[in-house]
């Protein structure tokens, strides 16, 4: 979309609206795919249906697609780097586009956040999320804004790393679709309306 900007005794000038980058985390690999950890790819890949945006371009160490949604440029992204090199793909996405920082959005997993609760949220630290950690580093900054997508936490005593490379069990995967549209629709009201709006809308939203 196209805006026209005007200075007093000056043409008018047409300048792009800036984009949205809108990524979610994951690892790449089959043996990955159905995974918890693979959440943030879930979500990109049911944005990618509803968009009609395909995923599916091999660029900056990511699957991109780019498309217009709702008269904006969006770009969605699932880095290929592994999760704890995320951030390696979205700095370079987001200097390739020239998005600015605040429209960038990023959906992953949360230990912490009971199944299918969602939390967004405009700044903060990584939590222990290791493409979180990736991000800040490579982005040099924590004011971005992410998505967290609850897993629950594992049974008894199994390790949070075994557990979030697991897939999702029987019951979980029944939930699954609901949890997915949920996060899906939360990320188009962030391009659409903005992240109070989204947050306001969606932060605390669950299966109950």
């Amino acid at each position: 979309m196209l805006r026209r900007l005007f200075h007093r005794g000056e043409q008018p000038v047409l300048v792009s609206d800036p984009a949205y980058l809108i990524v979610g985390l994951g690892n790449p690999g089959r043996e990955y795919r159905e995974s918890r950890h693979n959440i943030g790819f879930m979500v990109v890949d049911c944005l990618c249906s509803r968009m009609g945006i395909p995923v599916n371009r091999l660029q900056s160490k990511a699957l991109t697609g780019t498309g217009k949604w709702e008269g904006r440029k969006i770009i969605l992204a699932k880095p290929q780097t592994y999760m704890n090199l995320s951030g390696n793909a979205v700095s370079q996405l987001l200097r390739f586009y020239k998005v600015p920082v605040e429209n960038l959005l990023v959906i992953h997993d949360d230990l912490d956040l009971p199944l299918g609760t969602l939390r967004m949220r405009p700044d903060g630290g990584a939590g222990g999320q290791k493409g979180l950690v990736s991000i800040i580093e490579s982005l040099g900054t924590q004011q971005f804004a992410r998505l967290r997508v609850g897993i629950s936490r594992p049974p008894g005593r199994m390790s949070p790393a075994d557990y979030v490379l697991q897939s999702f069990s029987k019951a979980d995967q029944e939930a699954l679709p609901i949890i997915l549209q949920r996060a899906a629709d939360a990320a188009q009201v962030f391009v659409t309306e903005g992240l109070q709006q989204a947050m306001n809308r969606f932060n605390g939203s669950s299966l109950e």
